[in-house]
C-alpha cells in the first residue's frame, strides 16, 4: 500500500485515496506556471462551485495516474464527456477552437443559465465577440466585425440595456456548436432559411411573410427574392419606427424596384420624403404593407382599388373615390401605361423646345441685325464726316 508523501511540510495521503483538494495543495499558488510560462495555478473555491466542481481532477486529466504526475501533461479531451458537442462543432466553421474559446477558463466553466457563464445570454455577444469585435483578429482571419453593430441595434439595446434574456443573441441565430457559414444550405443563416430563423422570435411576421408575394417567391425558389435581412440587415437592426430606418426604407425597396423607386422619385411623397427630410411621408411599406406584401389584384391587398381608400384615408383624413385617381407611380414615359401623362409630356416637351429654338434663332438674327445696323450706321458716319469737310 502506497505511503503518504510530505508536501510543504503537509501530511499528503496517496494520490488515487484522496480528492480534487489533495492537487490544489500545489495548484492554488496562484504564482505556479508550467515551463511555458503559462499560468497553472487554479481557484479551488471557483472550481468548486463551477459545472465541473463534483468531478475529480483525473476525470478531465485523463493521464495522470498519481503524484508526482509528469511534467507535460496531455490536453484535457473534452469530447470524452460531450461527444455531441464535439462532433458538432468539428463539421463547423468552429472547428480546431478549443472549447474553453467560447465557454472560457476550464476551471470557472459554469452552467448556461448562470450569470456567470461566458455563454449567459446576457453574456454571449461579448463572448462572440472577443475575436468578431476585435478589429486586428478581423483583419488577420477575415472575421466579420460585427460586435458594434450588434450592440447598437434593437436586439443587442434589448439584451444590455433593458436586459430581456428572451431577446436575440448570437447563438438565437448562428447556433450554438454546429455553426455553418452563410453560403451553406444547411445554415440557419443562408438566405432560403432565414426567415425560419427569424420566426423563431417572430412568428407571426413569419407568417405573414410567407404568405406575401416576397415569401412565395423564396418557396419557389426565386434567388433574388428579399428575406429579412436584405431589408432589415443581419446585425445592425434598427427599430422601424425609427426615423433613420424610416428614411432608408423606400431606398432599400428601390434597390430591386427600380422602375418603381424612379417613378416614386418624381412624386409629392417622395419630394416631402427623400428631399425635404420629412419623416411621416408615405413610404412603400406604408401603403403596400411591411410583411405580408401581396399582388395588387388580391382583394386583401392594401392597394386593391377596393381598399384604396382606407388605405390612403389613414393619412389623409376624408380621402374619397375622386382622391384615390391620384397615380403614384405614374409613369410617363410609359405610353401604354399612362397614355395621357405620355402625349402631355411629349406636347411639353415639343412646346418647351419649340419655345427655347424660337428663342435662340430669334436672338441669332437679332445679334446679325443689330450687328449690321452697327457696321452700316459706322459707314454713314464716315460718309457724312467728310462731306462736312
Amino acid at each position: 500500500m502506497a505511503s503518504a508523501l510530505m508536501v510543504f511540510g503537509l501530511v499528503v495521503a496517496p494520490y488515487a485515496a484522496r480528492p480534487q483538494t489533495g492537487c490544489l495543495i500545489c495548484h492554488a499558488d496562484a504564482s505556479m506556471t508550467d515551463a511555458a510560462g503559462h499560468s497553472i495555478a487554479v481557484d479551488g473555491k471557483t472550481f468548486a462551485a463551477s459545472i465541473h466542481g463534483s468531478l475529480q481532477c483525473s476525470n478531465c486529466h485523463a493521464g495522470v495516474k498519481g503524484y508526482p504526475h509528469p511534467d507535460h501533461v496531455a490536453p484535457v479531451e473534452c469530447k470524452s464527456c460531450h461527444a455531441d458537442e464535439a462532433s458538432q462543432v468539428t463539421g463547423s466553421i468552429l472547428s480546431g477552437h478549443a472549447c474553453t474559446s467560447c465557454h472560457g477558463n476550464a476551471h470557472a466553466i459554469f452552467p448556461k443559465d448562470d450569470s456567470r457563464s461566458a455563454v449567459y445570454p446576457l453574456n454571449i455577444p461579448r463572448t462572440c465577440g472577443a475575436c468578431h469585435g476585435n478589429p486586428e483578429l478581423a483583419k488577420k482571419y477575415g472575421l466579420p466585425n460585427v460586435y458594434s453593430m450588434y450592440v447598437d441595434s434593437i436586439h443587442g439595446f434589448a439584451l444590455s440595456k433593458e436586459g430581456l434574456l428572451v431577446a436575440a443573441n448570437c447563438q438565437s441565430c448562428h447556433g450554438s456548436h454546429h455553426i455553418l457559414s452563410h453560403n451553406t444550405p444547411q445554415s440557419a443563416t443562408y438566405k432560403t432559411k432565414i426567415p425560419e430563423t427569424c420566426g423563431k422570435c417572430h412568428a407571426m411576421i413569419e407568417a405573414d411573410y410567407d404568405r406575401g408575394v416576397h415569401g412565395k417567391a423564396v418557396a419557389a425558389g426565386d434567388p433574388k427574392a428579399p428575406v429579412c435581412t436584405d431589408c432589415h440587415t443581419a446585425h445592425a437592426i434598427l427599430q422601424p419606427t425609427e426615423a433613420e430606418f424610416r428614411m432608408q426604407s423606400t431606398p432599400i425597396c428601390g434597390s430591386c424596384h427600380t422602375d418603381k423607386f424612379s417613378t416614386y422619385r418624381d412624386t409629392f411623397h417622395s419630394q416631402l420624403g427623400l428631399l425635404g427630410g420629412y419623416v411621416q411621408t408615405a413610404r412603400c411599406w406604408d401603403c403596400h404593407g411591411a410583411h405580408q406584401v401581396l399582388a395588387t389584384a388580391d382583394l386583401r391587398s392594401p392597394i386593391n382599388r377596393a381598399n384604396l381608400v382606407k388605405t390612403c384615408g389613414r393619412c389623409h383624413a376624408g380621402a374619397n373615390i375622386s382622391f384615390i385617381q391620384y397615380q403614384p407611380h405614374a409613369n410617363a414615359h410609359d405610353r401604354k401605361l399612362n397614355p395621357g401623362l405620355y402625349f402631355v409630356r411629349l406636347f411639353m416637351n415639343l412646346l418647351l423646345i419649340g419655345v427655347l429654338t424660337f428663342f435662340v434663332i430669334h436672338t441669332v438674327l437679332w445679334l446679325i441685325r443689330a450687328r449690321y445696323n452697327q457696321i452700316q450706321n459706322s459707314g454713314n458716319g464716315s460718309a457724312q464726316g467728310e462731306k462736312d469737310a
